[in-house]
């Protein structure tokens, strides 16, 4: 195996260099060197990131649109601040389509008690896909069980792609709404949401689309896919846990009602009824996670600062030099196979069950992958397997990251055969 690092990825990208960006990846763990590859689950945190929020802790707290005082005037300036930043990242056309949430889950939950709620009956679906994280499945299952709706589920083939013909074919006029993954996360699939979008669209028929997976590996423009919603969660994307963000177009944002009620998502009050504000105001009830949004705003500069397309453009040389190197280990069996996929290969060894695989990988080589079935029971079952292994790539990982993986798995199997 080779042991060469890849060390660019068009003009500029040092690997190494941005490395040194990560304090968590520098350590180890049980005598071994970290190799970090549950990417999927969450993303490690820049330096630049940890900073913000330390900043911001020991100089500008104070709760924001409230005070009058520097230190109030200097957290809401931040916290606006990271608003307009996301903005610019998923080129959403106004700052106030920008809602800041606890994490996607929050996103697709307000979306579904909201905007769904209202057009959901006994007469009415939902359609998603077969590879739907559970964050983008039970939402809607909860809001239907209240109104009488159901779901349809747009199949995958082996290779775990979406079926576009079949998932046309589901788009008739009882769906009120399409809720679907852009990338997989326990396979990497990178759906052909654009198109999906017009499809829908051409039926009048609006979409959400989850981008946990997408935000961090590519670039995202909101405006040019044309969606309804779009949810990011910031902890994949190497910002703070706790943080996240629901895209709404405006014309939507402004006729739903509340999820929440409290302070902030108000314009007038009395004991015998409420005026709401404007969006994203009305979406925010409560003191929000201010530390988190200035922590995503810095987020935000530093991917930026890498360049998105030179991210998506490693990774993908990177994808191409694991699946090479895994295909190629005796008893392997890759699960998810698709030609547009991100950074993320889920796998099965024969004779080794992947949470044992898991800790004899964590424990003898300091690899750390995911084990289990991802929040993707479905999906799992779909392939015919209770779980997977899943090795999930960043930008900082390398090539003998990589080699470090496969002779670990070669190991593991050694052990348990």
């Amino acid at each position: 195996m080779s042991a060469t690092l890849i060390t660019t990825a068009g003009s500029g990208f040092d690997v190494e260099k941005l490395r040194n960006d990560f304090p968590a990846l520098h350590q180890d763990v049980h005598g071994k060197p970290l190799v970090y590859l549950d990417n999927a689950a969450s993303g490690q945190k820049p330096l630049a990131v940890i900073e913000a929020i330390d900043h911001y802790y020991r100089h500008d707290h104070a709760n924001v649109h409230r005070g009058v005082h520097t230190l109030g005037e200097r957290a809401t300036a931040a916290y606006e601040g990271a608003r307009e930043k996301m903005r610019i990242f998923l080129n959403a056309r106004d700052v106030n389509e920008i809602v800041f949430v606890r994490g996607l889950t929050e996103a697709v939950n307000l979306v579904a008690n909201t905007f769904g709620r209202e057009r959901f009956g006994p007469d009415k679906t939902v359609l998603l896909t077969r590879m739907e994280h559970h964050s983008n499945i039970i939402p809607w299952q909860l809001v239907c069980a209240q109104t009488g709706g159901g779901l349809k589920v747009a199949p995958i083939n082996d290779r775990g792609e979406l079926i576009v013909e079949e998932f046309e074919k589901l788009l008739t006029p009882d769906v009120a709404l399409v809720a679907m993954v852009h990338v997989s996360n326990a396979i990497g699939t990178i759906n052909p949401v654009r198109e999906c979008i017009a499809l829908a669209h051409a039926r009048g028929i609006p979409i959400l689309v989850d981008g946990a997976q997408a935000a961090p590996h590519m670039p995202v423009d909101v405006q040019d896919l044309d969606c309804d919603f779009y949810c990011v969660a910031g902890h994949k994307m190497f910002g703070p846990t706790g943080i996240g963000v629901l895209y709404g177009k405006a014309e939507h944002l402004e006729n739903m009602p509340p999820w929440q009620g409290g302070g902030e998502m108000i314009r007038r009050v009395t004991f015998d009824s409420s005026d709401y504000a404007a969006p994203p105001a009305r979406f925010e009830a409560g003191t929000p996670n201010i530390a988190g949004a200035v922590g995503l705003g810095a987020t935000v500069d530093y991917l930026q600062s890498v360049g998105m397309s030179s991210i998506a453009a490693y990774e993908q040389e990177l994808l191409t030099y694991a699946t090479e190197i895994l295909s190629g280990v005796e008893g392997v069996r890759l699960v998810g196979t698709a030609q547009d996929k991100v950074a993320v290969i889920s796998f099965v060894v024969d004779g080794v069950h992947p949470h044992d695989l898991g800790t004899v990988l964590d424990r003898q080589a300091g690899v750390a992958i995911r084990a289990g079935h991802h929040c993707c029971m479905p999906l799992m079952e779909f392939f015919g397997v209770p779980a997977t292994a899943r090795a999930s790539f960043a930008f900082y990982n390398t090539r003998d990251e990589v080699d470090v993986l496969a002779s670990a798995v070669v190991n593991a199997r050694k052990i348990f055969n």
